[in-house]
């Protein structure tokens, strides 16, 4: 397939700039590949989908305030510095994007929080990309959970607010490393989840750091030569043996999100099974696929021509996603990470 065959109109009323509240009351569509049907039910319904032996995998990846405000040296000028990932504990070294990149070099020194953090530019990346070693007191990550700010994505026309910090995190979120959240596991709650354990579903996690890649447009009508960001992830042993014995007593591994399936599509054995990993996939899923793990996908609603609407496409079918995404549109339903959920069975 190719890169045109995702693109579709979207009017601007539609992008959600904040979340259900409750996170649970979000819309949600029920896509059935079987009978090619289309249900439109409320996202706390979702416990009667499941029967006692299914398995829900979720990605417990838990997003950092990665935005941070500062100023540089001597001018004073304003400047972001927006944190990517960590490439060195010890020596505090980070890829990081800046803006406006122009007034940043190498040897620069950037301040935050009056000065009691600062970063030195030691390298550039890319025309916005820059290395930096920062300088701080204490753990890294509780100055800047206090100093930063909510890494909303780029569509989000507003600036974050305390409420974010909350709102922009799964309830089950663990692990320290992402820049964006995993949205489709936004719309759960700590009731709901104990509703699914209550009904003989296991809950077992997986982690898959998410990177500003997910937001990075796709430039080739090939689908083919793109190149997907690397990211990192990790199976633990517990959610394959859970996953693996779900799969052979043939109930269903219903997956959260489509960097819960990249993840869990990455670490496949020859005969369909689930297997320990740790480490960076840039597994890029479209049309055609045939998915090893994945039996059932909650989903939110994706971004024209991006690569999360293309592995959704390919889990849904082509055309049955086309027409279900033209139906949420007539139907006003909220789009993108704030936004409403699809269940595809």
């Amino acid at each position: 397939m190719k890169l045109s065959d995702f693109k579709y109109p979207l009017p601007r009323n539609l992008v959600a700039k904040t979340p259900a509240n409750p996170r649970d009351h979000s819309r949600m569509m029920v896509m059935n590949r079987a009978g090619q049907t289309i249900d439109d039910r409320k996202f706390y319904e979702i416990a009667s989908f499941f029967q006692r032996g299914d398995c829900l995998v979720v990605n417990e990846t838990k997003v950092f305030q990665a935005r941070l405000l500062g100023k540089k040296e001597k001018t004073n000028a304003k400047i972001e510095v927006f944190l990517l990932r960590e490439l060195n504990a010890e020596e505090n070294i980070w890829d990081v994007i800046v803006d406006p990149a122009r007034k940043v070099r190498i040897g620069n020194k950037i301040y935050f929080d009056d000065g009691k953090l600062w970063c030195e530019v030691i390298d550039n990346t890319t025309s916005r990309g820059r290395t930096v070693r920062f300088n701080h007191k204490g753990d890294f990550f509780k100055i800047i959970d206090r100093i930063g700010l909510t890494p909303l994505p780029p569509y989000i026309k507003r600036d974050a607010t305390e409420k974010d910090k909350e709102s922009y995190q799964t309830v089950y979120a663990k692990t320290v490393g992402a820049v964006a959240a995993p949205t489709a596991g936004l719309h759960f709650t700590k009731a709901l989840l104990k509703k699914l354990e209550a009904k003989g579903v296991k809950i077992v996690p997986v982690i898959l750091h998410i990177g500003i890649g997910t937001f990075r447009s796709v430039e080739v009508e090939d689908l083919t030569k793109h190149k997907m960001d690397s990211e990192y992830f990790e199976i633990p042993i517990d959610t394959v043996t859970t996953v693996n014995k779900t799969i052979d007593a043939k109930k269903n591994v219903y997956v959260v999100g489509t960097s819960t399936c990249r993840a869990l599509e990455s670490s496949v054995t020859a005969d369909g099974h689930l297997k320990p990993a740790k480490g960076w996939t840039d597994k890029f899923i479209f049309p055609p696929y045939d998915f090893k793990v994945t039996d059932r996908l909650l989903t939110n609603f994706h971004l024209p021509e991006s690569t999360l609407l293309m592995l959704v496409s390919a889990f849904a079918g082509h055309d049955f996603m086309t027409h279900a995404y033209k139906k949420a549109i007539k139907d006003g339903y909220r789009f993108y990470s704030y936004g409403d959920v699809m269940l595809i069975v």
